[in-house]
Order: C-alpha cells, then sequence, then structure tokens
C-alpha cells in the first residue's frame, strides 16, 4: 500500500499533466509562494500571468482542497471570508513536483 505522501504526489503529477494552458501550474506556484491566501488574493496573483475569472480560481482552490488534500481552511469569523494555506507537510512534496516539470 502507498503511503501517503506518495500518494499525494501521485495525484499532484496526475493533477498537473491534465495542464494543458499553464492554469494550473501557475495556481499550484501562487499557493506554494503564499503562505497564507484568500481566494481574492490568489486571484490578483495568478491574474498577473493568466486572463481568468475569479470564479475559474475558487473552482481550482476548491478542487485541489478537496481531490489533493493539501490545503488547510479556516474562517475565523462569520463575515470574513475563508482563508487557505498549503499544509505544511505537503508544501515540500508541491515544490519537488513543480520543479520537475
Amino acid at each position: 500500500m502507498k503511503s501517503q505522501r506518495s500518494e499525494i504526489q501521485g495525484r499532484m503529477m496526475n493533477f498537473l499533466d491534465l495542464d494543458s494552458d499553464g492554469l494550473r501550474r501557475v495556481v499550484l506556484e501562487s499557493m506554494v509562494q503564499s503562505q497564507e491566501f484568500t481566494v481574492l488574493s490568489l486571484h490578483e496573483e495568478v491574474s498577473k500571468e493568466v486572463n481568468v475569472s475569479r470564479k475559474v480560481v475558487a473552482s481550482m482552490t476548491g478542487y485541489i482542497g478537496s481531490r489533493l488534500g493539501i490545503l488547510h481552511m479556516n474562517k475565523k469569523s462569520y463575515r470574513t471570508p475563508r482563508t487557505y494555506a498549503l499544509k505544511d507537510e505537503y508544501a515540500d512534496i508541491a515544490r519537488a513536483v513543480l520543479a520537475s516539470l
């Protein structure tokens, strides 16, 4: 049986292999660079390189959080937006996968 780290790495490689326009790579690189981010702040970073809507970035964030399982989500109060952070135990995997491409 695969270890959890190798499973995450495999999922991340498959996720990036399906990247036809470079959006997935840009989003993941922006997540790795940011310690903590919201969908809005991530959209601002990604839109510097790729012309994309906020909904697309929000969808990609949800997909990465649920399918890859590498994000930690926090909502401090009812009125504040959700903040996301790359889990510390998977940050090195994400950097290694991005460097290998």
